[in-house]
């Protein structure tokens, strides 16, 4: 009677663990997450089967009240409203004080707004003051739980938006167009680019790129070997996992690709989000830049 009370007692006592912290992790609300590490560092493990992807629309009315409460509290730039053909969405255009080198198109993370305080706001003030008009956009956005599987099949619905403000800046007389895309913007830049080619920008960059949900896996490679404009690639020293593991395949990709201005940069002490490192990443940013 004993024993099978002590047996009762040490199962009930295994059953109340907590759960691992990768687990916890993939629990969190935050909006971008990470792909487990795999034992190959050099290989693109995270890049899972294409699948059909299923029918799914953004949320409209979420990109509206974010649009509202961004115009009220905007301090620098205008808010301009461009239109992909099916609805309008806010984009934030920020001139330098003199004649521009060129645009930088920001593309922000999974369920953000072009004004978002990490990453996208430094880059947007900080390269206008580097002498570049940048024009920041508002990607499709889902619920705020959605993850990276979710998103997917919401990709091809950010074509038009990119290609909306590529045209847009050309009619501002704007010649030298550089995408700069972040974290799940940088998923959405790469799935355009994979469709439609790059003849429409002069150089791509890429902050953060290959983050994903646990579990959750690439569905496809970047086409960074595809690419023949210059490219760089940022990523802080402390980011995701699923993006430094992949670090390697993707300066592997850009050498292919065999453009001599492409380079690779590592943000000491930066995580994905570039929180008080902000400075640290304008400025890898614009020295590259000065180069094109």
């Amino acid at each position: 009677m004993k024993n099978s009370f002590l047996v009762t007692f040490v199962l009930l006592l295994w059953g109340c663990q907590p759960a691992d912290q990768e687990t916890l992790v993939s629990a969190s609300p935050e909006p971008e997450g990470s792909a487990k590490p795999a034992s190959n560092t050099n290989q693109p493990a995270t890049v899972a089967p294409a699948t059909e992807p299923a029918t799914i629309s953004a949320d409209l009315e979420r990109e509206k009240r974010m649009a509202v409460e961004i115009e009220d509290a905007l301090l620098d730039g205008e808010p301009v409203y461009l239109n992909d053909a099916s609805h309008e969405f806010l984009t934030i255009d920020t001139e330098p004080d003199a004649s521009p080198k060129g645009a930088v198109i920001l593309l922000h993370g999974r369920g953000f707004h072009p004004d978002w305080q990490d990453t996208i706001y430094p880059l947007r003030i900080g390269l206008a003051t580097a002498g570049w008009r940048t024009l920041s956009v508002q990607m499709p956005v889902l619920k705020k739980n959605a993850k990276y599987n979710d998103y997917v099949p919401l990709f091809p619905q950010s074509f038009p938006r990119i290609e909306a403000s590529i045209e847009y800046l050309k009619k501002q007389g704007i010649d030298k167009i550089v995408l700069l895309a972040h974290s799940c913007g940088a998923h959405m830049a790469m799935s355009w680019i994979r469709e439609r080619g790059d003849s429409s920008i002069q150089a791509y960059i890429g902050v953060g790129m290959g983050a994903t949900d646990y579990q959750q896996a690439m569905k496809a490679p970047f086409p960074l070997d595809q690419l023949k404009v210059p490219v760089l690639d940022v990523y802080g020293a402390d980011d995701y996992p699923a993006v430094i593991r992949l670090a390697p395949s993707r300066i592997h990709m850009m050498k292919k690709a065999g453009n001599p201005l492409s380079a690779q940069k590592v943000v000491p002490g930066a995580n994905h989000y570039f929180i008080g490192k902000e400075d640290n990443l304008v400025e890898v940013v614009a020295e590259w830049l000065r180069a094109l």
